[in-house]
């Protein structure tokens, strides 16, 4: 078990520019009922059409754990972008600067976590061309929501806690059924 941790910083423009994507993604699965449900004319909210977002969300949480890497720059990059245009946006429209919300700490990826992230890319990459062209927006909505919220204070962080540990507990079973025969 890593007991590394990655520097992360919001601001609270930034994790206004968050909650926005999460509250559009919500607000469209709630209107359309979702997926098969909303094409059959039903009034039914179909859990699985919020996969794609959940999947990012996830994603995101993951790249912001990564402690380096491309995955690691490109989360620091979606940080910067969202902190930066949400304070475009927080001092343009209301005329007050945005501050740091929470400059705290992630758990970072370990070696067992880092090859079940290395696997997850190289099978998205691979699939990329088999999934439908709205499943990838949300996936990416989902990733930039995931950089900006996943892990910063409050529940967000509680998000982070789950997902990155349990990503490195997968990679530490994987490696040891397949390496080792045995689950550790």
């Amino acid at each position: 078990m890593n007991t590394g941790f990655t520097s992360t910083a919001i601001t609270g423009a930034g994790l206004a520019v968050g909650i926005a994507l999460l509250a559009v993604e919500g607000y469209r699965w709630w209107k359309t009922g979702g997926g098969a449900a909303a094409a059959a004319g039903g009034a039914g909210r179909d859990p699985k059409a919020l996969a794609p977002f959940g999947g990012g969300l996830a994603f995101g949480t993951l790249m912001v754990a990564c402690p380096a890497g491309l995955l690691g720059t490109a989360a620091g990059v979606l940080r910067w972008g969202g902190n930066s245009f949400g304070d475009f946006l927080m001092s343009t429209l209301t005329g007050q600067r945005s501050s740091a919300v929470g400059s705290g700490t992630a758990p970072s990826l370990d070696g067992p976590g880092a090859l079940v992230v290395t696997a997850l890319v190289l099978a998205l990459f691979l699939l990329r061309k088999g999934f439908a062209k709205i499943a990838k927006g949300k996936f990416w909505r989902g990733v930039a929501a995931g950089t900006l919220l996943a892990i910063g204070t409050g529940t967000f962080a509680l998000v982070g806690e789950l997902v990155v540990p349990g990503v490195n507990n997968i990679g530490a079973q994987l490696l040891g059924a397949v390496v080792h025969g045995r689950l550790v």
